[in-house]
């Protein structure tokens, strides 16, 4: 079949008279990129989806799959590449599901996801508002603090380590991720040889009788402890305690070894316990002249450095306001309720795993902040609307999947002074904006873009609102690096 030329115009599964099918070829122009990187074309008034086009360029692609409204597409050859294409720094880039921007320079990575929020912050909530230039990261490669790294073992013997192919359940087998704090990506390789050599069945999608699932990794960026996590379907590995001390031996900065268990055939990626096999079960590290411990099962932002950058953020919102009492909702293990606590708020955080809160407090402890940062497991969305009573702030940091309804109605109908709202999805983030400032209760104080994950489509947006009539002036924000 040969490869056709499109351009814009009308038809739909069909262009120029010709029809549209799986597997054909066709040359198409990249106008834009989608919200998760990928290259947006048109043929006739069908969106194309292309993974690793960029806009402004020609490219030769493969129809791969008919959706509804639009089709998804292989690139085949770039014929005129954009002038902000470069070598991606990883030679799995092309393959391997991780990282979906390598291939985009890193100033033109900023510039598409700052004006990813406010796109979505003009087409979702109506918002035409200023937002400040995103916050760079001041590195773009090796920041990454975690990873959990899917199993699987051929039928050979050999052990397969890496991240899913774009759109598929299929690992792509590697040695190193230079997105990966060094010291992790060090481990990769001799940790695969090791597992391979055990003999431990793997079973990540638990059908086969048990066994491994995936090798988490852990470490303290300021501090250098690390920590190494097997996850896996089965208690049963025998020599896991050997292993794990010679570990231990070979890598003096490695603080614990420890099993999580997750049985079910799911695609949740730890389960609800973990055991130590030797050493402990959390790594010390230092966060804003705070000392935090954070275990392996934990949630801690994976870029420490930028998550750092938030804190002088939030404390410049409530400067306007004499220290006062703020609810930390979705608190995990206390990354940011403790800095304000230490700034003399008192903070009550409410989080859903019992794990976190149990971390949370014992944070609070070590950094002899028992008395101003208090925390309770809970849902948000049932616990929120009691502490509104006597609450000056609220500080916001949901899941991509956004807030709540009872949330959301709980702020409406007492909103406190102050409201923080730490976002990683700009679509769920407008969504959520348009209510709380279309509704009338809150006007929109400043729109703080962070990247926390470059070389991915990912952006995280500190926003900050005030409450219509509580007269909170508007904070002077970190100056954003230079692009």
């Amino acid at each position: 079949m040969g490869t056709k030329s499109f351009g814009n115009g009308a038809g739909g599964g069909k262009s120029d008279g010709l029809d549209l099918s799986t597997g054909m070829t066709v040359t198409v122009a990249i106008t834009g990129l989608s919200h998760d990187g990928q290259g947006v074309a048109r043929l006739a008034d069908r969106v194309l989806f292309v993974a690793g086009a960029l806009p402004g360029e020609q490219a030769k692609v493969r129809l791969t799959h008919k959706a509804r409204r639009h089709w998804l597409a292989e690139l085949q050859q770039v014929l005129e590449p954009a002038a902000e294409r470069r070598r991606p720094p990883c030679i799995l880039a092309e393959d391997c599901g991780g990282c979906s921007l390598q291939h985009l320079d890193d100033s033109a990575q900023q510039h598409w996801k700052h004006q990813k929020v406010v796109d979505a912050l003009r087409r979702i909530a109506h918002l035409d508002t200023e937002v400040a230039p995103l916050m760079a990261a001041p590195e773009g490669l090796g920041y990454r603090n975690r990873a959990i790294i899917p199993l699987e073992r051929c039928e050979d013997g050999r052990l397969r380590a890496g991240f899913y192919r774009p759109g598929t359940h299929k690992i792509v087998n590697m040695n190193r991720c230079p997105v990966l704090d060094p010291r992790l990506d060090a481990l990769i390789a001799p940790l695969k040889s090791d597992l391979e050599t055990s003999d431990w069945p793997v079973d990540r999608d638990c059908r086969e009788g048990g066994g491994l699932r995936h090798l988490a990794l852990r470490i303290g960026s300021y501090t250098g402890e690390l920590l190494i996590t097997l996850v896996s379907s089965t208690p049963d590995l025998e020599g896991i305690e050997i292993l794990a001390a010679q570990w231990m031996q070979r890598w003096p900065e490695l603080v614990g070894v420890c099993l999580n268990l997750q049985p079910l055939a799911t695609n949740t990626l730890m389960g609800p316990e973990t055991r130590v096999v030797v050493g402990r079960s959390w790594v010390q590290e230092r966060f804003c002249d705070l000392e935090l411990r954070i275990a392996a099962d934990t949630f801690f932002q994976v870029h420490t450095r930028q998550a750092e950058r938030i804190v002088p953020l939030v404390l410049a919102a409530l400067a306007g306001s004499a220290p006062g009492v703020m609810v930390d909702a979705y608190c995990g293990i206390g990354t940011y309720s403790l800095p304000v606590a230490a700034a003399g708020w008192h903070v009550h955080g409410i989080e859903l795993s019992p794990e976190a809160v149990h971390q949370a407090k014992a944070n609070a402890r070590e950094n002899g902040l028992s008395e101003s940062a208090t925390f309770e497991t809970g849902v948000v969305a049932e616990c929120l609307a009691e502490h509104l009573v006597h609450c000056d702030a609220v500080f916001l940091d949901p899941p991509r999947k956004g807030l709540e309804p009872a949330t959301l109605l709980a702020i409406i109908e007492r909103p406190p002074a102050h409201l923080l709202y730490l976002s990683c999805d700009p679509a769920t983030l407008a969504r959520d904006l348009g209510q709380l400032v279309g509704g009338g209760s809150y006007r929109l104080e400043s729109v703080q873009p962070i990247d926390f994950f470059p070389q991915t489509s990912h952006v995280e947006t500190l926003t900050v609102l005030s409450r219509i009539g509580a007269g909170v002036p508007t904070p002077q924000p970190e100056a954003a690096e230079p692009e």
